[in-house]
């Protein structure tokens, strides 16, 4: 589903991914880890188009980037540090606008299934700049989930929701991955990380330094793996 092959990202003189290499199988739910200026966010614009790499290949459901980046658009759904929201539009109107965009068909029922999914169909008349930084998230989670994409990517995605939120997010994440989707997500937080994902990919240096299957790992021992890993090189 996801095939990186020496994947390299530079800014300037800097260089922040080095010869990376990451494969995703369908229906994984893959969690990467790794500490702040590992490259996390990096990567994840890259698979979601938003970013061009320097060198290296990457293919997602057979479509090469950034050549194929608008089939690929198609089939990702993508909830980052930034809402992608519009302000002056009600929960609705923005669910909507995104919706046409997909040409999703029975638009109207699957809005106000997704908001009822998020906890927002109170308020789905209401403008999202009105909306606090938690409610604003649970949209964008919501507009990610609109489509039904093929491939998930949730980059921090707990960050800013209050425990209510977060425990929503992790039904939607469930339910994803119960339906076979695929998802890579980034994540600070072991404990969350090891209740969702069934594989677990330590991004450090640049590099993937190691990954481990949930039953690999077995219980409790998430945290060691990931200071080993991150002592690598």
């Amino acid at each position: 589903m996801i095939a990186v092959r020496k994947l390299v990202k530079r800014f300037g003189p800097k260089t922040v991914l080095r010869g990376l290499d990451f494969n995703v199988e369908k229906g994984e739910f893959v969690a990467l880890l790794g500490p702040n200026g590992a490259g996390k966010t990096t990567f994840l614009r890259i698979l979601a188009s938003l970013s061009r790499p320097t060198l290296g290949e990457v293919t997602i459901s057979g479509y090469r980037l950034p050549r194929d980046a608008a089939a690929v658009r198609q089939r990702l759904g993508v909830v980052s540090h930034l809402p992608l929201l519009y302000g002056d539009l009600t929960a609705d109107e923005n669910l909507r606008f995104y919706g046409r965009m997909y040409g999703i068909t029975d638009l109207e029922p699957r809005i106000t299934e997704v908001l009822k999914l998020v906890g927002l169909e109170n308020r789905r008349r209401d403008l999202v700049r009105t909306f606090s930084r938690g409610m604003q998230q649970r949209l964008a989670i919501g507009r990610s989930v609109l489509h039904d994409p093929e491939v998930m990517l949730f980059d921090e995605p707990h960050t800013g929701l209050d425990q209510d939120a977060c425990n929503m997010l992790d039904t939607v994440l469930r339910e994803v991955a119960a339906r076979g989707r695929t998802v890579v997500m980034t994540s600070h937080d072991l404990s969350r990380a090891a209740d969702l994902a069934s594989r677990f990919d330590v991004l450090s240096r640049g590099k993937i330094t190691a990954s481990a299957s949930r039953d690999e790992l077995g219980p409790d021992r998430l945290l060691s793996f990931y200071r080993q890993a991150t002592q690598t090189l």
